[in-house]
């Protein structure tokens, strides 16, 4: 974990290692001053010489300087080192989880990814600052001054020998029992975002529905948890604070009467006195700097592993040693192929699927809630890999090409459609960044998107929120379509993606793409027959299975299924299921 950590420092390797440098640096000059406050006392007030005090303390004056210079330099270099990994770690994990397929993504929630992108890396930030900086002062100021304290006098740095050794063991008990706390409160962060993210992107169902109480309850049980448990760990941690001031003032007590004993049995000055007594407070602050360290270390080890996770979760789909770039043509083949979303499921979502599709057909898709109709498009541009069997574009097994020369040709618009803020020139342009308004215009007559477009005030600069929430779903079902063609691909896939769209739109939809791109291989699947009626061939399936595959005439006379579906539509019915008994 470690190891993994701190391979994301990179360009921040010199800022982290001139940290404790400059720290350590202060520390010295720190401990260094009560030396010259003693000398000025016993050598300069006690023997009256002026101008031993001038000068040592001018000496002070500089090293108080150059003590605080080398503290400014440290806490600038610290704070660029910390800030540095968290941002290294950010880029890391967003990058990762780019790679991940859908299967490598459902491992993870979306709550809880979002979690260890912000709250996680701001643990470890904060830890990584206070390592380089309070992970090297507290143990050099404490074994500076135990060393000079003993150099100073034995028997009463003795106190302070014991006090560390009891103080510490305290501190160890106290510690290992806020830790199990800290290691539960990140999951429970991830309830509290996963309870934020539904409702606000389900808000409209929410507030049609009246359930802003019920939300709130949610939320409030959520918010709860983390509040109880942080409660509990800082139950513990507030004993910190008494015992580490009974400690020093223990220690101030013993110090200063046996101090003042051995002042009056001239065994002892008093500058000595008060070096002891200045040591004694950095000692003991040495040790309540490294309670503090320990309790950050304690947090940020459990954001450190679930940030780990991320980072050392392997992608399931890779591309092969030697991927092929090119894709001849759109000709599509499955050749017996299975498929399950987990490797140990009962039984496969698609069982033993056999078809082929020439390049420029039109294949309609149509089936019930739950047919797989999305897994088995979705293996076609590899967002999944088979479980058994193969799937070919243009001749060649999918696992073999480059995967972003693969999606690069298989243009899928997906069933949920997303468009995000920005205008909508910026959103059609992510099918093609370098389209030119022309070409971006053309996909819209294509989509038949243009005559909203042409409506808006601003035509192409129109913004859309975010989610496209400003326009209708059949306006979002459009531009997607839009978008998708601006890839120019060989596969073109319409995932329920005119379900929203009126039947007359529909029509001149379908025949744009027949007329303008007769040489793209169109998957269109639809609920409604008229969406797929025109296709070359029809394919149904039924719970994974292919129940028939053919034109629109013959399995008006051989599949019971589509035939079903056809007089429940034809009737007025005008659902899939409502249709079908199957």
């Amino acid at each position: 974990m470690l190891k993994t950590i701190l391979s994301q420092v990179k360009e921040f390797k010199r800022v982290s290692i001139l940290t404790p440098v400059f720290v350590l640096g202060e520390v010295i000059l720190e401990m260094v001053i009560p030396l010259l406050m003693a000398s000025i006392i016993d050598e300069g007030v006690t023997a009256g010489n002026i101008d031993h005090i001038k000068t040592t303390g001018l000496w002070m004056l500089l090293l108080a300087v150059v003590s605080l210079c080398l503290g400014l330099l440290s806490a600038r270099f610290g704070a660029q080192a910390s800030a540095g990994l968290a941002r290294n770690l950010r880029q890391a994990m967003f990058e990762k989880i780019q790679t991940y397929s859908f299967s490598n993504i459902d491992k993870f929630s979306t709550s809880s990814l979002i979690t260890r992108l912000t709250t996680d890396v701001t643990n470890v930030q904060n830890a990584y600052m206070m390592i380089l900086r309070m992970c090297s002062r507290a143990p050099a100021s404490l074994l500076v001054a135990m060393v000079l304290s003993f150099s100073i006098n034995a028997e009463l740095a003795s106190i302070y020998l014991v006090a560390v050794v009891v103080l510490g063991v305290l501190l160890f008990l106290i510690m290992s029992r806020a830790m199990k706390y800290f290691k539960q409160v990140f999951q429970k962060y991830d309830d509290m975002n996963a309870s934020v993210q539904e409702n606000v992107t389900g808000i409209r169902v929410v507030k049609a529905y009246v359930r802003e109480d019920h939300e709130n309850k949610k939320f409030q049980k959520a918010s709860q948890n983390i509040y109880k448990t942080f409660l509990s760990a800082e139950k513990i941690l507030s004993w910190n604070a008494p015992l580490m001031n009974f400690t020093v003032y223990a220690c101030i007590l013993l110090i200063s009467w046996l101090g003042a004993n051995m002042i009056v049995g001239s065994s002892l000055t008093t500058g000595e006195l008060m070096n002891l007594l200045t040591y004694c407070m950095n000692i003991l602050m040495s040790l309540m700097m490294l309670s503090m360290v320990f309790v950050m270390i304690t947090m940020s080890t459990a954001s450190a592993e679930r940030i780990c996770e991320v980072l050392k979760e392997e992608p399931d789909l890779v591309n092969p040693e030697h991927p092929v770039h090119t894709i001849a043509d759109g000709s599509v083949e499955f050749r017996h192929v299975d498929f399950a979303y987990r490797k140990n499921a009962d039984k496969p979502v698609l069982k033993d699927i056999n078809l082929s599709v020439r390049s420029g057909e039109t294949i309609g898709i149509i089936g019930g809630t739950g047919s797989a109709k999305t897994s088995l498009v979705s293996l076609i541009s590899r967002l999944y890999d088979v479980t058994a069997g193969q799937v070919l574009v243009g001749g060649r097994d999918v696992r073999e090409y480059d995967l972003e020369s693969l999606r690069d040709q298989v243009s899928v618009v997906l069933q949920k459609n997303v468009l995000f803020s920005g205008t909508i020139l910026e959103n059609l342009r992510w099918g093609d960044e370098n389209a030119s308004l022309e070409e971006c215009k053309r996909a819209c007559r294509l989509a038949c998107a243009d005559e909203f477009i042409e409506k808006m005030p601003d035509g192409y600069d129109t913004y859309l929120e975010q989610g496209g929430t400003n326009v209708s779903g059949g306006q979002r079902q459009r531009l997607c379509i839009a978008r998708a063609l601006l890839k120019k691909p060989k596969v073109l896939i319409l995932d329920d993606s005119t379900s929203a769209v009126d039947t007359a739109t529909d029509a001149r939809i379908r025949q744009a793409f027949a007329r303008e791109i007769p040489d793209t291989t169109k998957f269109i699947i639809a609920q409604r027959v008229s969406s797929v009626s025109g296709a070359d061939r029809i394919l149904v399936l039924d719970d994974g299975v292919i129940s028939g595959f053919d034109t629109h005439e013959n399995l008006l006379k051989t599949n019971p299924i589509y035939q079903d579906v056809y007089e429940s539509q034809t009737s007025g019915n005008g659902d899939f299921d409502e249709g079908s008994d199957h």
